[in-house]
């Protein structure tokens, strides 16, 4: 299975992730910027980067191991991902945090990095994230406008807003101790795994059939 720590910069993804895994068996974790972001990088970048971690993610499929990746592709583009439909089963995850908290988190990871309008920008795109785990039909433009000519976005943009598959676990890290939002993490996963094995994840083998 791919499992998608998702959301935008500083709400804990990345730190979440590694320590998780640390409880849990067959799962290896992944960061999906570790291997560089190039200067310029855009939607068609994150997309490419997107379908070569769910590569990635079928090569330890095969070696019957879980992905736990962590980044910013929200649940609309990993299904879009042209081998998306070949993973045995697909759960993500909203990691989320108030906006004042990324702010100070921002400020402190990168002193003086970031103007006004690249804060803004931040906050604009968890605000976005969070709707879009919510809903299937706010704004799909913004990851779907100029995107990577591969991506299947009819794979999911007709289905209906109640959609069983359209499905984002969330987890407001927010005054919440960091231990506390691993064992959640952990737990989720051992759900998305106990669901898959009873044959109850809507977002299994055939999903997109």
């Amino acid at each position: 299975m791919l499992f998608k720590l998702t959301g935008s910069s500083c709400s804990g993804k990345t730190t979440l992730a590694n320590a998780a895994a640390g409880s849990l068996r067959q799962i290896v974790v992944h960061d999906s910027d570790e291997l560089g972001v190039p200067e310029g990088a855009d939607l068609h970048w994150r997309h490419r980067m997107t379908e070569m971690w769910v590569q990635r993610a079928l090569e330890y499929q095969d070696r019957g191991i879980d992905l736990l990746l962590s980044g910013q592709s929200p649940l609309g583009e990993v299904l879009a991902v042209p081998s998306a439909p070949l993973l045995d089963g697909i759960a993500v995850c909203l990691v989320d945090v108030a906006d004042e908290v990324r702010c100070t988190r921002l400020a402190e990871r990168d002193p003086g990095r970031w103007d006004s309008p690249a804060v803004d920008a931040f906050l604009g795109w968890a605000a976005w994230h969070r709707q879009h785990a919510l809903d299937l039909r706010h704004r799909p433009d913004v990851i779907i406008d100029n995107s990577w000519p591969e991506m299947a976005w009819n794979r999911w943009t007709n289905w209906h807003a109640d959609d069983p598959r359209w499905r984002t676990q969330l987890l407001d890290t927010t005054d919440q101790p960091v231990t506390e939002s691993v064992d959640l993490v952990a737990q989720w996963i051992t759900e998305q795994r106990d669901a898959h094995q009873a044959g109850q994840l809507p977002l299994s083998h055939g999903w997109a059939s």
